[in-house]
């Protein structure tokens, strides 16, 4: 069974996204003032009193405009009520009723849901009686909260766990965080809704559609894979609006919180220096990755040495790509789109293989035999043994006598060598020297 889920929907401006931040106990969605900054759902894995359900952000619904923008949002809206166990009806208790609640109203009438109706902006929410004027949308009780100060937010909580299907956290499966990171316009969005087989991400052909970011979830092979679709990172020399900024800051923790890092790259205008620092940020993090060439059907002039040849200036530029796995797809027409999901599985397991110290050993003192640690005269420096320390990423630590005396091209040496006997494909390898009998 999976764990429920809950729809925030209302008409925009009332506060959905605050009243989203508040009841994850977080900033997870950008909030502005200005009407639309919620463009997309935005997933976020929320508890309370020992209840775990995923938290849905939606765009403002305008049930009968023509506007391009608000048909993409009301598209978006109609899928997010599809998977709720309950929707949380949000409304304005400052502007009082108004005739667009009466039409979203009627709406989820249709969608055969549990409703529960929460009245934002009642600061006085002691004193209060605006909310009662919301009973004449025929959902019961209003329940009246200040999202923006907190009051009314537990309570709220209660009644709306009340309202949630049985969920036995026991049968949850491992889930696998998955940014979707790279340069705008490259088709991050195309790529996952190729992915997930429907438009759950609003796609345009200008930059910037996708401004925060946003988590999908999809099953496969056993896993749950939740993808987090970011705004396009730019440097942040050419971010001027703040929402941009604030986006940009999203992103970069996206990748923080990420097991697998899918960088998309645009085959038509090739791997920017923009690219590279996204992939060695997540890389330093110790996040596994995949650098994704998206649009590959557009290369009209190519054979089989293209993608290779493209690859080996790559890794001249920035080595430890030779470790990470290239994809060529394109997300417009599906080609090895599939292939993505394997990869990430692929990868996602590198990172939490563990060796057996005796193996590390062998081959340890196979690489040593082979090509001995520089030495300084009257100062020999010895690797006495090894073992793995950890995981996400592996990490081995290497017991010497003088382990501050093992220059960075014998450690590189060193991880070519471990690779070789264990790829960890797309996965950082990690060294630690210690000094026998160090605590470290």
């Amino acid at each position: 069974m999976s764990k429920p889920t809950v729809a925030i929907v209302g008409r925009p401006n009332v506060g959905k996204s605050t009243l989203f931040n508040r009841l994850l106990g977080g900033r997870p969605a950008i909030v502005s003032e200005r009407p639309g900054t919620t463009r997309d759902r935005h997933f976020g894995d929320a508890e309370w009193q020992g209840r775990r359900f995923w938290l849905v952000d939606t765009g403002g619904l305008i049930p009968d405009s023509e506007d391009s923008m608000d048909r993409a949002i009301r598209r978006q809206v109609e899928f997010a009520l599809a998977e709720a166990d309950v929707i949380l009806f949000l409304v304005d208790g400052r502007e009082g009723l108004n005739p667009v609640d009466q039409a979203i109203a009627d709406r989820l009438r249709k969608a055969d849901r549990p409703v529960l109706l929460a009245v934002n902006k009642l600061d006085n929410l002691e004193q209060s009686t605006d909310q009662y004027a919301f009973y004449a949308l025929g959902f019961g009780d209003p329940h009246g909260v200040s999202a923006a100060v907190g009051k009314g937010s537990g309570d709220l909580l209660d009644a709306l766990v009340e309202r949630l299907p049985p969920y036995d956290p026991a049968e949850a499966e491992e889930t696998i965080n998955v940014a979707v990171v790279g340069r705008p316009n490259v088709g991050k969005s195309s790529l996952i809704n190729r992915l997930l087989g429907e438009e759950r991400h609003l796609v345009a052909p200008q930059p910037g559609t996708t401004r925060d970011a946003i988590d999908s979830v999809l099953r496969f092979q056993g896993k749950t894979l939740k993808f987090i679709d970011t705004a396009g990172l730019r440097r942040r020399a050419k971010v001027e609006d703040d929402l941009e900024f604030y986006s940009t800051l999203r992103t970069e923790r996206a990748i923080e919180r990420a097991h697998v890092c899918v960088l998309v790259v645009d085959a038509t205008v090739g791997m920017h220096n923009q690219d590279l620092r996204i992939a060695t940020q997540a890389w330093d993090r110790g996040t596994g990755l995949i650098v994704l060439v998206n649009k590959w059907d557009l290369i009209e002039e190519k054979d089989a040495n293209t993608a290779r040849q493209g690859q080996e200036a790559l890794v001249a530029k920035a080595p430890f790509l030779r470790y990470v796995p290239f994809l060529y797809v394109s997300a417009l027409t599906g080609q090895r789109v599939r292939k993505v999901l394997e990869l990430i599985v692929q990868v996602a397991d590198s990172r939490e293989l563990r060796v057996p110290t005796a193996e590390v050993n062998k081959v340890l003192a196979e690489l040593v035999e082979r090509n001995a640690p520089p030495q300084k005269p009257g100062e020999e420096v010895k690797l006495l043994y090894a073992s793995q320390i950890g995981t996400a990423p592996p990490t081995l630590a290497i017991v010497s006598n003088r382990p501050e005396e093992v220059p960075e091209s014998y450690q590189r040496y060193l991880v070519h060598g471990f690779r070789q006997a264990w790829p960890f494909p797309g996965s950082p390898l990690r060294l630690k020297f210690t000094r026998r009998g160090s605590r470290r």
